[in-house]
């Protein structure tokens, strides 16, 4: 109250109409004070006259530059009231307010106090209020690099990917103001301005009455080094360089300021080094999306005003890293996860023990706790770097946000083992001194699924170059993942098994060629996702032409394998071989016991299909044997691959009929009961409004599998009633 400078009302209000022009005395001082009129203030709000207090307010502040209103600041830097207030002055800042209040009633000026809900800053570290002032700062004009920035992107000279990010780069562009860049830190660059003065005290009057210098603005020189300054303050003062004093202002430069030069001032500028002339600018940034404007920008600033080239042709703006929960990872909660404890592994004692450590509030540290045993009971795994950083990529879509989940980080661990156990044994089927390389035509592919795998290898290939080039990392993890996965180990290895067992030499050696293609080419793709694992397989490849690091290996780019009509054959004997494994899950045949399966077809192109990879359909679906235009024996289970295929599956001899129709019932009662549960749940009144979404979807998929395996089991016991 005691920096008031105005009270204002709103334009239209009627009931101060009369008011407009005149002017209110200040109860605490002698100062008169202007009503005015301003937008800003809210007509149904309070008694709708508003004091303003232009120096302690950011509301204010805008009303006192529209309205030309004086500026007093009443607090120093210690919070201690300053001015000529008589009993206030110096004051603390609450003993003050409490003070006043008492000042009004007894003054018969205080009608009453009212509640109101409003935002009170606090300061984070010393939880104290934040009082806003009027501090002197050094300010960059930025209305003109906004303007080539924001050309740079219409243009189409600077890229940002994804590209819903543009609207955000307009969004601030547009909307620039000055950007203020003093900061009283104890660190950082400090700011270039040098404050003059004389050892002759007579000459700073001398100068200001001859209307050189009018304010204390003057004063200050903006220059790069100290003798720079000295010589134009003699220059703008006419005074000899012997009699000015230079004292450099304590600001520093704020840190987004001094990060926006990063892209040259590494290349040793303002020097026109050879690194300068050579290295920028350079072809891509890679950031967060939060810091697009505080330094992408600026740095796109600096780049065109001071060189007169963008930094970079480029954006990659990767999204935030959240917990499982998706809250973004912060102190104050308790949830940063340390990325050395995902790699590493860390007890729940051990992230407890963290907390305590912190800066964490005493108060909220037994609530981050409980977050830390729920979301981590017995810890966290030890998974490594390259699944850490195989799971992030991953995750990386058109979303804003990652919530990171561990059990997922574990699963790439999984798949981490799993890439290393199948790499030792293919290896296993290198047995000579025999060298290889990578150069081998489809031709050369005379087992069926060598050309398979290799076509496969193929679409991995060009699936992984074209996600690297348009920065579609999820889709090259995806698919150098499905690639090792699913048709290197659970179908190719396990075909190879028959020819190295049984084949020809011609067969095995083709077969082998074809592996370490597959071995080479598949730890490239992998390479930049999981260098350490690749790394070590790679070393341990019999290569003839042997390279010093998987990293300095050329990124695999050959696409001529590639065969659809191959990959949709094979599909069509996945799928019979699913269905036939299905089969021999529902009535419990261990994988060890062979059964022999006969193939049922009015069609002769799937008739085709299967006849030519028959071998490799009983290898997959572990069958004894596939045979083809017989009748089939009794006790067979009949499953149907499509309208024109059947395969009929030989049971009997393989189970015992009774005791398999008991677990089969009793499996079936137990998922009647679970789908009369869930089918009551859902029916219930309050069902859509008190359930959580995610709930309700999970409740309906298991009970859509539950009933669709209801009847499998039902025609697994109509089948083994026959028997």
């Amino acid at each position: 109250m005691l920096g008031d400078t105005a009270v204002a009302v709103h334009p239209q209000d009627e009931r101060y109409k009369h008011l407009h022009g005149k002017f209110v005395i200040h109860p605490f001082s002698t100062r008169r004070l202007p009503i005015v009129c301003d937008e800003f203030v809210d007509i149904a709000f309070g008694t709708g006259a508003v004091k303003i207090t232009p120096a302690h307010d950011p509301n204010d502040y805008e009303v006192g530059k529209r309205c030309n209103l004086p500026f007093i600041s009443i607090f120093n830097d210690d919070g201690f009231i300053i001015g000529d207030y008589g009993e206030f002055t110096g004051m603390k800042r609450f003993e003050c307010r409490k003070k006043i209040l008492e000042k009004l009633k007894a003054l018969n000026l205080y009608r009453e106090t009212l509640n109101n809900p409003m935002v009170v800053p606090i300061c984070s570290r010393s939880k104290d209020v934040v009082e806003p002032l009027i501090k002197p700062q050094w300010y960059v004009s930025c209305s003109d690099m906004a303007a080539s920035a924001t050309e740079a992107v219409r243009s189409g000279e600077l890229k940002i990917i994804p590209e819903h990010h543009t609207k955000t780069w307009y969004h601030w562009m547009d909307g620039i103001r000055d950007w203020c860049v003093s900061r009283q830190l104890w660190w950082g660059h400090r700011i270039p301005a040098y404050h003059v003065s004389f050892s002759d005290p007579s000459i700073k009057t001398a100068t200001s009455e001859q209307g050189r210098v009018n304010d204390d603005e003057q004063y200050w020189i903006v220059a790069r080094s100290e003798a720079e300054a000295l010589d134009k303050a003699a220059e703008r003062f006419g005074v000899d360089a012997s009699k000015i004093v230079l004292k450099q202002d304590e600001d520093v430069l704020d840190t987004w300021f001094s990060s926006g030069i990063f892209p040259f001032s590494v290349f040793g500028w303002p020097d026109k080094t050879k690194d300068l002339e050579t290295f920028y600018p350079t072809s891509l940034l890679e950031t967060g999306h939060d810091i697009l404007f505080f330094w992408v920008a600026r740095m796109v600033f600096f780049g065109q005003k001071l060189l007169g080239k963008l930094p970079f042709k480029e954006v990659y703006l990767h999204p935030m890293v959240r917990d499982a929960h998706g809250r973004k990872m912060s102190k104050s909660l308790g949830n940063v996860i340390d990325p050395m404890d995902v790699i590493c592994g860390i007890t729940l004692e051990g992230l407890n023990a963290q907390l305590v450590g912190s800066n964490l509030d005493p108060r909220e540290i037994e609530k981050a706790k409980a977050g830390q045993k729920q979301d981590y009971p017995q810890g966290i795994p030890e998974c490594g770097s390259d699944a850490l950083r195989f799971a992030l990529c991953a995750y990386i879509t058109q979303a804003r946000d990652i919530n990171l989940d561990i059990n997922r980080v574990q699963g790439y661990r999984f798949f981490c083992n799993k890439l290393w156990n199948a790499t030792k044994f293919a290896l296993l089927y290198f047995t000579g001194s025999e060298k290889f390389d990578t150069e081998l035509s489809a031709s050369d592919a005379i087992n069926q699924m060598d050309a398979w795998i290799l076509s496969r290898l193929a679409s991995a290939i060009e699936t992984c170059n074209s996600g690297f080039e348009t920065y579609d990392f999820a889709a090259a993890t995806s698919a150098c993942y499905a690639f090792w996965l699913y048709d290197l180990c659970d179908v190719y290895l396990e075909c190879l098994k028959p020819i190295f067992q049984s084949g020809s030499e011609k067969q095995q050696a083709a077969a082998r060629r074809t592996l370490y293609v597959c071995l080479d080419f598949g730890l490239r793709l992998l390479s930049p996702f999981m260098p350490f694992i690749t790394e070590e397989l790679y070393q341990r490849l019999p290569r003839a032409n042997p390279a010093p690091s998987i990293c300095v290996a050329s990124y695999p780019s050959n696409i001529s394998w590639r065969s659809t009509k191959i990959e949709t054959d094979v599909e069509f004997v996945q799928k019979a071989a699913r269905i036939i494994r299905s089969a021999r899950s529902d009535y419990n045949l261990p994988n060890k016991v062979k059964t022999e399966v006969y193939i049922v077809c009015t069609d002769t192109v799937p008739s085709e299909i299967l006849k030519r990879y028959a071998s490799d359909l009983a290898t997959i679906s572990y069958c004894s044997k596939v045979v083809f235009d017989s009748p089939a024996p009794p006790g067979c289970a009949i499953l149907t691959v499509t309208g024109q295929c059947e395969v009929h599956l030989l049971l009997k001899g393989l189970v015992e009929a009774d005791k398999e129709i008991a677990k089969l019932q009793k499996k079936s009662d137990q998922l009647v009961q679970t789908v009369g549960k869930l089918t009551q749940a859902i029916q219930a009144a309050d069902y859509a409004t008190k359930v959580p979404i995610d709930v309700r979807e999970a409740n309906e998929t298991k009970l859509s599998e539950s009933q669709a395996e209801i009847e499998r089991i039902a025609a697994a016991i109509e089948t083994l009633k026959l028997m």
